[in-house]
């Protein structure tokens, strides 16, 4: 086997990576699966995919300096106080 074809891009796997996220995600949302672990689980899923779309498909990899945490702070921020407000109402 051409060791060539199974060479894929990074941005390739990313993507692969965001639809099997996606894919459960959905599969814990059709199955009205509840409960901490669930939403902590499905909120981590979304935090990691925004960080990987901001990585590779923003370019943000790449950047030096303060843009490239601009993303990673961001995301950190909304989850945080998303999980506060979530712990707080159970």
């Amino acid at each position: 086997m051409n060791q060539k074809r199974l060479f894929l891009r990074p941005c390739t796997w990313v993507y692969v990576t965001l639809m099997f996220l996606t894919f459960i995600t959905w599969f814990v949302g059709v199955n009205n699966l509840s409960g901490r672990f669930f939403a902590f689980m499905v909120l981590g899923f979304a935090l990691l995919k925004g960080q990987l779309i901001g990585d590779y498909f923003m370019g943000l990899k790449q950047v030096a300096g303060l843009w490239r945490w601009v993303i990673f702070i961001w995301l950190a921020l909304v989850g945080t106080l998303i999980s506060v407000a979530f712990w707080q109402t159970l």
